[in-house]
């Protein structure tokens, strides 16, 4: 049997990888810590789950169109409006199933052979794979811990060429917690007003997990309004991983080719989840905050437990629950049995000699970095952090 081609050009999520190996130990009966996954150890907030038994009940149980439910769309309208002083019509709105197919849906609906996509490390790891996937190239800008992991308009100006079609980022950002802000945002927007052939992919996912203040959207800025794919989902800011809903906000042209698209791959997402997110986006907004806020402890916990490792060096993150330490000092240390060389023996020594696992920085486009969750409970936090300090000693 010989396999496509396809599936020759792209890898196989890092972090989906970690999680598979620490659940593999696990099931040998290692006390594993999972510091890999971006999902919130939180449950779906009452409210959410209650409209879905209701939906449920009431035998919303067929196909939905494929941009979804027309009240879902006008609630992501709502929501828009309320968070971000956006305004959109329900027809530009494509609903799917997660923020993941709704990056693919744009990068199809936009990118041909050898079309150009800048993107600044650190990105999430799929972004680069769903470039290759539609066959365009990936064009990377190296960001810093000095620079806070953003990149600037000269650094995105000096990367573009004719063949540039897309500029792709994160806000807050997976991994390295950076978050723009409003005047940032606006010398980018100023910068893309010369480029009006560049489409700007702005995922907002981790919107609500802002360690420093009010979201910014860069799709905020009327003159290249029209140029920006807002994509967000509701899996971070409402502990609603499984349930499988992300959204895009773009001009409708957009819009359309992509319901085309996802009408020959998913056609509409799960209908009991949809009429559950209405009642997400519209309603009680304080479960978010609380998680959020124990989110904020976690960081601090956190942050001090790695700022006290010898060698590393950490970014503090603005926005979502992970930490991205620069690990390199460790890079030619050995324990008499394992040396390490990179990000990713760094991580592999820290799963089968610490029993906590992580995600290499190669997968994100910074080979001399790590992300570390803070998804999960204080006391697993504290305990992780103690036994990756004290396999570490072992390195010399």
């Amino acid at each position: 049997m010989e396999l496509s081609s396809l599936l020759n050009r792209f890898s196989e999520p890092e972090t989906l990888k970690m999680a598979k190996l620490g659940r593999e130990l696990r099931a040998k009966g290692v006390d594993v810590i999972d510091l890999s996954l971006g999902e919130p150890d939180f449950d779906t907030p009452q409210h959410i789950k209650d409209a879905a038994i209701k939906a449920i009940n009431d035998n919303w149980s067929h196909y939905t169109p494929v941009a979804g439910f027309l009240d879902l769309r006008e609630a992501v309208c709502t929501k828009l409006k309320r968070d971000n002083n956006l305004d959109y019509t329900p027809e530009q709105i494509i609903t799917s199933t997660g923020a993941k197919q709704s990056l693919a849906n744009a990068l199809l609906a936009l990118v041909d052979e050898g079309d150009e996509v800048i993107i600044p490390t650190p990105y999430w790891v799929t972004y680069s794979e769903l470039v290759k996937i539609a066959r365009g190239k990936v064009v990377e800008i190296r960001t810093t811990v000095e620079a806070g992991f953003k990149a600037t308009p000269a650094q995105i100006e000096a990367a573009i060429t004719p063949k540039t079609k897309v500029f792709m980022f994160s806000s807050p950002c997976n991994p390295s917690g950076a978050v723009y802000s409003k005047a940032e945002l606006e010398a980018l927007a100023n910068l893309f007003k010369k480029y009006p052939q560049i489409t700007i992919l702005s995922d907002e996912i981790y919107e609500y997990i802002n360690f420093i203040g009010k979201h910014e959207s860069i799709a905020q800025f009327t003159d290249i309004k029209d140029q920006v794919i807002v994509i967000n989902g509701l899996s971070k800011g409402f502990a609603m991983t499984g349930w499988r809903l992300g959204y895009t906000a773009s001009n409708i042209t957009l819009a359309k080719a992509m319901e085309k698209l996802q009408g020959q791959f998913t056609s509409g997402t799960c209908s009991i989840t949809q009429k559950a997110a209405v009642a997400a986006l519209v309603g009680d907004l304080k479960p978010s905050i609380a998680m959020t806020e124990e989110f904020t402890r976690r960081r601090t916990t956190t942050l001090a437990l790695v700022n006290a490792m010898p060698g590393f060096k950490c970014f503090a993150p603005e926005g979502a629950f992970y930490v991205f330490p620069d690990v390199s000092s460790y890079y030619g240390k050995s324990d008499g049995q394992q040396t390490i060389s990179n990000a990713s023996d760094f991580s592999m020594f820290l799963l089968n000699t610490a029993h906590v696992s992580s995600v290499m920085g190669d997968a994100f486009g910074e080979p001399k970095c790590v992300r570390f969750s803070f998804a999960n409970s204080m006391e697993n936090i504290e305990k992780a952090w103690a036994r990756i300090r004290e396999a570490l000693a072992t390195l010399k």
